[in-house]
């Protein structure tokens, strides 16, 4: 022992007691400090500080064993609640975090990732009950992709939100039979497919699974929502302990929403794997699902089922020896169609995935760039041809570029500065921008809905959708983007596509490929039913019906509804639209559409509809109900779809962000008085121009009577509108385009030396009109 420590007993004034090592005044080596109140401390001390290995106890039973530094508990240690629960593993400033395992009061456990206190990143939970989840956690609660398993033998496996299912996956009932579909909190929302056990199609699929079982070993899993729980605090007083947290496990609510997709073959794939056997006595609760009459001697039927918050609204029969060659053909076509169009035929083996790498790379060196750079206003300068950014990216790195996995290719951002600000118009900070899309869930790539070619990417929260462009297509937003950047600083109202960044990537053999960012207008808080792309003309406007689905963007004579909206809401609408079509007609652009999207929601007569709880609920009585319902007989779903109440601030998200950066909207309903939108039991919303619109839907045409599969329940409905102005970048003088687009807007190709865009936008909003008719 050095000289200058020494082992002493010292006693307080306030009672505390210290036993041990001291370095001059302070204690330091191997001592027990304890505190008035019981609590008590063995173990390493570092000058005056708890630092080490050691033991604590507090009056109230609890107990910590493990590592300590600077008086935290950080490290690893045990630590044992005075309610009998018990963690054991890695902490960080008083908090569990990294990897542990923690027995709770009522014998569930947890075995998984920790950050400051909450569950969060991959782990298993198991209830007492024996149910079991395996998969992702934010916040404490299940949230991303996870598999859940019941005592009773279901399984669930798919997307989770705060708790419950929201986005794709794949229900499979203890009875063998299978439910691919969507979820909206919890709800069955959408479209989706439902296959009786004993289906000869899924068994063909669960047998090819079975062979690549062994390769796939996937761990199955638990319950549908988790209440964030509160633990005993180590409540260490006086100098020595009052920097100590004042909890060690918090709970939280709020998550970030991801929706990705879900293929049924690779969940069947994945569930096939499960080695736990059935009770094959085991009796599902009587739901919908399974009320079926006696099935035909062809078990190869399935049901195409579409639902609006848990309401099972369609239903039609498909029998899956349906799946004949026309139809294998239809889709063979329809790939070596796209394929001879899309650029992405200039890489080779993984070309989209080099393509994303290459984007990525780029934008984050370039907002990275520009963002050191003090914010000023936009000059001139700022539009013209030396405002780029220029840069090549070899494989192996450069001075000024990192090393990558990607080809090597020279990239170019154009207008740097006159983006960033219009990013700062939409209080997109450059960090959240980066991360959105070059973060680790990286982009997603989505087949092209129109005819173009074009590739399109999601970003990993949904908030920014990245097209590729024609040439021609770049230089007509160059040369419109001094007066975009006017109309857009002018009108925050706008509806025009919402733009973020425009770039280029050149590989060395001299082939070009240009992508704009743009906001995605359905990045929203709920699920979009529909989705219609209109431009007021009826030649060739029309979608067959063997080729929707519920991600298709249908056209015009697709549109079977026309909507009733307040008064001031309608005219705050077609007040921007007019202004919108003039900004367009100045440019000489034609050609644009209404992208209109529709949140349905479920009336008041349909509740008697709505499915009785499911095996899946029982064992989640204590919690929220999933599927509509807590109880036979009591609904979830009010009487009313939506409710209009007077804004309240405090009350719902009121941050601008990629959509939209207006105010709130007034309605003459409340008053003539800002207002938020109502959704009893999902959601309030501020209601602002293009988004959460509320209206009425009412239908226009009857369906075609023909089709005994299709079953219509109501004609009217509560819907939510979301709204925008899409491609924005065809201009009047491209010759080459008129015929083809007057020719699908029913003018006489002779004539078009009369059409202007004008006459266009004209047309446009008189189509509108009539879609958005004055409410009677």
């Amino acid at each position: 022992m050095e000289a200058s420590e020494r082992t002493l007993e010292k006693a307080f004034p306030c009672g505390d007691v210290y036993v041990g090592n001291f370095k001059g005044l302070l204690p330091h080596g191997k001592g027990k400090y304890t505190w008035s109140d019981g609590t008590a401390y063995g173990g390493d001390w570092e000058e005056g500080k708890m630092t080490g290995k050691g033991r604590i106890s507090w009056p109230s039973g609890a107990t910590y064993e493990g590592d300590f530094s600077g008086n935290y508990l950080h490290g690893f240690g045990t630590f044992t609640g005075s309610d009998g629960s018990l963690y054991r593993g890695g902490w960080r400033m008083n908090c569990q975090h990294g990897i542990g395992r923690k027995q709770y009061q009522n014998f569930d456990v947890y075995d998984g990732c920790w950050k400051e206190g909450i569950r969060e990143g991959s782990g298993r939970y198991a209830w007492s009950n024996g149910n079991m989840y395996i998969g992702s956690w934010k916040n404490g609660k299940m949230n991303g992709r996870g598999a859940m398993k019941w005592f009773n033998g279901d399984l669930f496996d798919g997307f989770w939100f705060n708790g419950l299912r929201h986005g794709t996956g794949c229900y499979r009932f203890v009875d063998g039979s299978y439910y691919f579909g969507t979820w909206t909190k919890g709800l069955k929302d959408g479209a989706g497919t439902f296959y009786p056990a004993g289906n000869k199609y899924l068994a063909r699929r669960k047998s090819s699974a079975d062979k690549n079982g062994d390769k796939k070993k996937r761990l199955l899993a638990h319950s549908s929502s988790v209440t964030s729980e509160r633990s005993v605090r180590p409540n260490v007083k006086r100098s020595l302990s009052d920097k100590m947290s004042n909890t060690l496990l918090r709970g939280s609510s709020q998550t970030s929403r991801r929706t990705a997709s879900l293929d049924e073959d690779s969940v069947l794939d994945d569930i096939s794997v499960d080695a736990m056997s059935f009770d094959s006595s085991s009796i599902l609760s009587r739901h919908s699902d399974d009320e079926q009459s006696e099935l035909p001697g062809d078990t190869a039927v399935a049901y195409e089922r579409e639902y609006m918050q848990g309401v099972l609204i369609k239903e039609r029969i498909r029998n899956m020896t349906g799946r004949s060659l026309k139809n294998k053909q239809r889709y063979k076509f329809h790939a070596k169609e796209v394929k001879s169009k899309s650029c992405v035929d200039i890489f080779k083996g993984h070309r989209s995935y080099y393509l994303m790498l290459n984007l990525q790379l780029g934008i984050r060196y370039t907002v990275g760039k520009i963002t050191p750079v003090p914010a000023r206003e936009v000059r001139s300068s700022d539009f013209g041809e030396r405002a780029r950014i220029r840069m090549y990216f070899p494989r192996k790195g450069s001075q000024f570029t990192p090393p990558h996995y990607s080809i090597d290719f020279y990239w170019k951002d154009y207008c740097p500065m006159v983006f960033r600000n219009l990013r700062e118009m939409f209080k997109l900070n450059a960090a959240d921008y980066m991360m959105s899309i070059c973060g680790d869930d990286g982009l997603r790539e989505l087949s092209s809905p129109g005819k173009s070619g074009s590739i399109f990417y999601l970003s990993g929260d949904d908030r920014f959708v990245i097209k590729t462009l024609k040439r021609s297509e770049l230089k007509v937003f160059l040369r419109m983007l001094p007066r975009y950047y006017e109309h857009v600083k002018l009108h925050e109202n706008t509806l025009i596509t919402k733009f973020f960044g425009l770039h280029r990537i050149v590989l060395k053999h001299g082939k070009k490929v240009r992508f704009v960012v743009m906001g995605n207008m359905f990045c929203t808080e709920l699920r979009i039913h529909r989705r219609y792309d209109l431009k007021g003309s009826s030649l060739g406007r029309f979608t067959k019906k063997d080729k929707i689905d519920e991600g298709t963007t249908l056209k015009d004579l697709d549109l079977i509804y026309e909507f009733h909206m307040d008064k001031l809401l309608r005219e705050a609408l077609f007040k921007q639209l007019s202004l919108d079509c003039k900004f367009l007609e100045s440019q000489q652009i034609i050609d644009y559409s209404l992208l209109l999207g529709l949140h349905f929601r479920a009336p008041e007569h349909l509740t008697s509809l709505l499915e009785p709880p499911d095996s899946l609920h029982k064992p989640e009585s204590a919690q929220a109900p999933l599927d509509g319902m807590t109880s036979r007989g009591e609904l979830s779903i009010p009487p009313r779809g939506l409710l209009l109440v007077t804004h309240e601030p405090s009350s719902v998200n009121i941050e601008p962000g990629p959509h939209i950066r207006g105010s709130t909207l007034r309605a003459m309903s409340v008053g003539d008085q800002e207002v938020d939108l109502l959704l009893p039991g999902t959601a309030r919303l501020r209601v602002q121009l293009g988004v959460n619109m509320p209206a009425q839907a009412n239908r226009k045409l009857l369906l075609d009577k023909t089709d005994s599969a299709e079953v219509e329940l109501f004609e009217v409905y509560d819907v939510v509108l979301y709204l925008g102005i899409i491609d924005i970048l065809q201009e009047y003088n491209m010759r080459k385009k008129l015929e083809h687009t007057y020719k699908s807007l029913q003018f006489d190709p002779m004539s078009i030396s009369v059409i202007e865009p004008k006459l266009y936008s004209k047309r446009f909003l008189s189509f509108l009109e009539k879609v958005f008719p004055i409410a009677p």
